[in-house]
């Protein structure tokens, strides 16, 4: 097993060393080589559904108190290591560490939870996006101007907004701030810092934070600039979770947040980012221009 891991990190450790059993483990099914469906491995057990089991071999579920299942599928799997089943048992079991999303749950969109436990595990993470100023960048009030002018299109509440601020506050807080913090890597198109969020002191605070965290030795922040060259149109993050796969991070239209750590995937939004690299600013020159935006 890999280093000490929080709840998400287990989960995704889980996740894969079962789906690499399911695949590898002697056939079940004729002029088959190896392996079992997902549909195979589930059969006849009555609260474990096939779509199910995928979620589990993402890392955004385990087995919760049912054991039983967990280890049904080992012996499926012809697993008969006691030490591994003991390893695998033990991944299985609840990690505290994310008791403080529980009170946020309820009201984040599909995917976001699991993000969020992501970001706990990752050691490094390199984002983009092209018209709004990234969340662990974002001031509170920043982050709260941003939800007030969404709020008559989504048709959300007070209590909605607030609780949306908090959260991204905490994130920010926990990702920037945790021993040994993540090395962060940004960059924000020219709209992101140009479009007015709020008021003008709401800008020239979000401007001084970026500068702030441009300085630090973990942080590195681009800007993209209006002019010819590669571009995403979509904003996306990668996640370096050290031991465990490496995973991309998008958004869909309807606010829901999914990963992939399929290699093809992650590659293309490595190569876009590295293509956007070049035709940035570079930190230096982003604060520069940042600093001169501070005086208009």
């Amino acid at each position: 097993m890999g280093a000490k891991r929080g709840a998400t990190g287990r989960r995704l450790e889980l996740g894969i060393q079962l789906r690499q059993l399911r695949e590898n483990c002697p056939p079940i099914e004729e002029n088959r080589l190896k392996g079992m469906t997902r549909k195979e491995a589930v059969r006849g057990l009555k609260d474990l559904s096939e779509p199910t089991l995928a979620r589990i071999e993402l890392g955004e579920l385990n087995f919760r108190r049912n054991i039983g299942n967990l280890r049904t599928l080992l012996k499926r799997y012809g697993v008969t290591d006691d030490e591994l089943i003991k390893q695998l048992i033990e991944l299985n079991r609840e990690a505290p560490n994310e008791e403080w999303l529980t009170q946020y749950r309820s009201f984040l969109p599909t995917g976001m939870p699991h993000y969020v436990g992501l970001e706990a595990e990752a050691v490094a993470i390199a984002a983009y996006h092209p018209t709004v100023v990234h969340g662990l960048l974002q001031t509170e009030a920043y982050a709260k101007a941003v939800y007030e002018t969404d709020r008559p299109v989504e048709d959300t509440t007070a209590e909605f907004i607030k609780r949306h601020v908090e959260l991204r506050m905490e994130r920010k807080r926990r990702v920037l701030t945790r021993e040994g913090p993540v090395r962060l890597r940004f960059i924000l198109g020219e709209a992101a810092v140009r479009i007015p969020i709020g008021g003008d002191e709401v800008m020239r605070e979000q401007y001084e934070e970026i500068i702030r965290l441009a300085h630090e030795d973990h942080v590195s922040i681009q800007i993209l600039p209006f002019r010819r060259g590669y571009r995403a149109i979509n904003d996306f993050a990668i996640l370096d979770l050290g031991e465990l796969p490496t995973r991309v991070q998008v958004d869909n239209a309807w606010g829901a947040v999914s990963t992939s750590d399929k290699p093809r995937e992650v590659n293309r939004f490595t190569r876009r980012f590295n293509a956007m690299v070049g035709v940035a600013l570079g930190v230096e020159e982003t604060i520069d221009f940042l600093t001169e935006l501070t005086r208009r």
